[in-house]
């Protein structure tokens, strides 16, 4: 099941900045352990958008307390709910994403 998280940060860039990287590889083992479905933050870095693939909301959420970013201090309000998609455009995401696989859930 997937659960899609809306993610806001706390207002420190400077410690967005200092953990970003130990987020990315978290964020990359994820994905390739396939329960990130995907992510990235919103283009004003007050947040971000991350799906999972989880059997429940609380391994969702154990995701997303194990990130650096909320070890860190980094998230200040995290909402979760399930999500079904329904339709991807592929092209309009960019790679490694890949949408097609989602379309069949």
């Amino acid at each position: 099941m997937k659960f899609a998280s809306w993610i806001t940060y706390g207002g420190d860039a400077a410690k967005v900045a200092e953990l970003r990287p130990q987020h990315r590889a978290y964020l990359a083992r994820l994905l390739a352990q396939e329960q990130l479905v995907l992510a990235g933050p919103f283009a004003d870095g007050t947040g971000g958008l991350f799906v999972y693939e989880a059997p429940d909301e609380a391994v969702a959420m154990r995701l997303v307390g194990e990130d650096p970013f909320f070890t860190g201090g980094v998230f200040a309000q995290v909402q979760m709910k399930p999500w079904n998609a329904v339709f991807c455009n592929a092209d309009a995401l960019q790679a490694p994403l890949a949408c097609a696989a989602m379309a069949s859930s």
